[in-house]
């Protein structure tokens, strides 16, 4: 008996010296790995390793934005139509109240239905309401139907949002949605162009504008549907883990106190981001600016934005989550107070250089925090709630400026920059690191 417990006693420790061997040699391969996430989050590996379905969304969130020029010309399509200046006015704020409540309907929508079926419904009414948009003689069905293609426009965002963060590592995810941003800003800038092609190629006619766009919303329907995910599996390293009961819809994030912090910084930024498209041009009218000058602030933001956001994530994508958005919130401010300088369009052009770095800087962090700031099972809520939140903002945004403009005149700039200020605040003490997200 004797011989067995020290023929077993021997066979413990040549396993325990095999065992000690064997993590020996496994340690250091294991250190490079973790200098691993930094190059692994560059903009062409992020997107080559990504899943299908996250391809696909990167491509859809490009053709949807690209598709979008019913907005820029719906204002035309009214008043040829027949239609008085005042309802064109009524149809833009229905417009945009169905937006507003399109990214709160479609962060339900995505729990309920699945990534799938929310971008299937999204697309394809917003498909047939934009074609049927032509055929509405009577004014309360043409209303309803720009707020209901307007909401179907937005149902689909927060479904998007989900996946990418579902399916992407985290040290990814702020790379991720700098290349959705990407996809939206040259969408954005695209389309002007290619509604006005249309619209010469039907004749100066709306049909096959707004055909194109409803055949269009129709494609990306059909490869939703054969390419995406019912519900997207969360990726292994995706942070954060599932919270066991965690339930309530918009109620349970309205009881998360710090998120409604960023809440209100994402109001407020958005808030102050939007002047540079209502109260600057009334602003250099006002001052007797050339309106040349406007057009190149506005084009020098979007050549920055396109040309240099993916290249800037590289490096700001690695800082703390709380550094890079409070950055980006305060440049914002700072360059929209810049226009106040007594210096004419050079604090035009001063101005926009200092907000569009701000853009660039914080805006791919601004959008991925959502997607990681609660729960899993409530990830499309929180991103509902910040898209709502960040479009209410842009809503309310203009005439608040526009007001504070008539009424004070060149000091709507320091106080517009003031409003950074708080959104800065509240960004800093709401966004929480990646370590306490995961504990």
């Amino acid at each position: 008996m004797s011989t067995d417990i020290r023929a077993a006693e021997t066979a413990d420790e040549t396993a325990d010296e095999a065992a000690a061997e064997t993590a020996a040699a496994a340690e250091p391969q294991a250190r490079p790995a973790a200098a691993e996430p930094a190059e692994r989050a560059a903009v062409w590996a992020t997107f080559k390793e990504s899943t299908p379905a996250v391809k696909t969304v990167l491509a859809g969130v490009l053709v949807n934005r690209l598709s979008g020029f019913l907005q820029l010309f719906l204002v035309l399509f009214l008043t040829d139509t027949g239609h008085s200046e005042a309802r064109t006015v009524i149809a833009l704020g229905v417009y945009g109240a169905g937006a507003v409540a399109g990214s709160l309907v479609g962060g339900t929508l995505a729990d309920r239905l699945g990534i799938r079926h929310a971008t299937v419904v999204s697309m394809s009414s917003t498909a047939v309401l934009t074609a049927a948009l032509l055929y509405l003689p009577d004014f309360t069905l043409l209303l309803c139907a720009i707020a209901l293609v307007s909401l179907g426009a937005q149902l689909f965002r927060p479904a998007s949002a989900t996946l990418l963060a579902d399916q992407t590592d985290g040290d990814r995810q702020i790379m991720i949605f700098a290349m959705y941003r990407f996809g939206l800003n040259v969408g954005a800038t695209a389309a002007p162009l290619l509604g006005y092609a249309l619209y010469n190629a039907g004749g100066h006619s709306y049909t096959l504008l707004f055909w194109g766009e409803a055949v269009i919303a129709l494609a990306y329907a059909l490869v939703a549907r054969a390419t995406l995910p019912a519900r997207a599996a969360q990726h292994p390293a995706a942070a954060p883990p599932a919270t066991t009961g965690a339930r309530g819809g918009y109620a349970a994030v309205l009881r998360d106190r710090r998120y409604l912090l960023y809440l209100t910084a994402a109001f407020c930024h958005a808030a102050v981001y939007t002047q540079y498209l209502s109260t600057l041009p009334l602003y250099m009218k006002d001052a007797r600016m050339a309106l040349f000058w406007y057009t190149f602030a506005v084009a020098l933001n979007g050549l920055i934005v396109i040309a240099f956001e993916l290249l800037v994530t590289k490096v700001s994508q690695r800082w703390p989550l709380k550094i890079t958005i409070g950055l980006g919130f305060a440049l914002v401010g700072a360059g929209v107070a810049c226009y106040g300088l007594p210096i004419g369009p050079a604090a035009v052009v001063i101005g926009t250089l200092v907000w569009s770095l701000g853009e660039i800087l914080g805006g791919p962090a601004v959008f991925a925090y959502p997607a990681s700031a609660g729960p899993e099972p409530l990830r499309s809520r929180y991103i509902g709630s910040f898209q709502f939140m960040f479009g209410l903002g842009s809503a309310l945004g203009p005439m608040a400026g526009t007001w504070l403009f008539l009424r004070f005149g060149s000091l709507v700039w320091p106080l517009v920059g003031a409003c950074s200020l708080l959104a800065t605040a509240c960004g800093l003490v709401a966004v929480r690191d990646r370590r306490s997200r995961t504990a």
